[in-house]
């Protein structure tokens, strides 16, 4: 089967054209679904990945987050409490209406795309046997995050965090945030409860990347250090834990990035 990406781009252009493309968390979402599609391919490539593959891949990332539209159209915020955004997208693209046939004519990868969307936010990528499933499950988390290394970077800190950059570095980072990060983990969503705690989060997902390639690009970025700086620190405790959650972070990608 063969993928038509330009004909699903269209498609999805068209379905953008029912949401504000003057809100800024809009824009947002729009460059970060074309981040992910870029950072999916790039993964592929050094993966050598078949051209299905690719184009399979390329089409998970498009749809990914289309029900962030609606999340945001409806609750103003990106937060997982009011609505599941990826449960949502897997409704729109194959409840009632089908939405899906507008980006891939046929119906052979359903099961994939489905399985791939359903599970790209979940704390931990469980539950799936099939392997190519498993596959494009692991490379959208990981384009996902690649991408969002960029979005960290460049996207105002009003919008990622709700306040300036100056305020969240006042803060501590909570205990349970910390307790995951010291054991090289994720952070659950709802240990979170300042502002340092979400950026420190965002940090911290790196620790869930599934390839050594993705591994390699965000040092070859030199993203970890990029992200942590863009807040000065002036809580002393936070200072601290911030400077060892960067070299932490950084170790743990070289190891992957070595294929250990």
């Amino acid at each position: 089967m063969s993928f038509d990406f330009m004909k699903a781009r269209r498609a999805f252009e068209e379905y953008l054209n029912e949401y504000d493309r003057d809100d800024e968390k809009i824009k947002l979402k729009i460059v970060h679904t074309y981040g992910v599609v870029a950072c999916a391919e790039a993964i592929g490539k050094r993966m050598g990945l078949s051209g299905e593959d690719m184009e399979l891949a390329k089409i998970i990332a498009l749809l990914h987050d289309i029900g962030r539209f609606e999340q945001i159209r409806k609750y103003d915020s990106f937060q997982p409490d009011p609505m599941d955004h990826a449960a949502y997208g897997v409704e729109i693209l194959f409840g009632e209406k089908q939405l899906i046939r507008r980006f891939a004519e046929e119906d052979t990868f359903d099961s994939v795309i489905k399985e791939a969307i359903a599970k790209h936010s979940d704390f931990r990528l469980e539950g799936i046997e099939d392997e190519r499933t498993l596959l494009h499950a692991r490379l959208i988390r990981d384009a996902d995050k690649l991408d969002n290394c960029r979005v960290k970077i460049k996207e105002s800190l009003d919008v990622l965090l709700g306040s300036p950059g100056a305020e969240a570095g006042k803060e501590k980072i909570s205990p349970s945030v910390w307790e995951a990060c010291v054991r090289k983990d994720s952070v659950l969503s709802k240990d979170r409860v300042t502002k340092m705690d979400y950026w420190v989060s965002y940090m911290a997902q790196y620790y869930d990347l599934n390839f050594p390639e993705t591994c390699a690009i965000v040092l070859e970025e030199n993203y970890i250090p990029r992200i942590a700086e863009r807040i000065v620190y002036t809580e002393p405790d936070t200072v601290q834990k911030m400077k060892i959650l960067t070299e932490e972070v950084e170790e743990y990608l070289k190891g992957r990035a070595g294929g250990k």
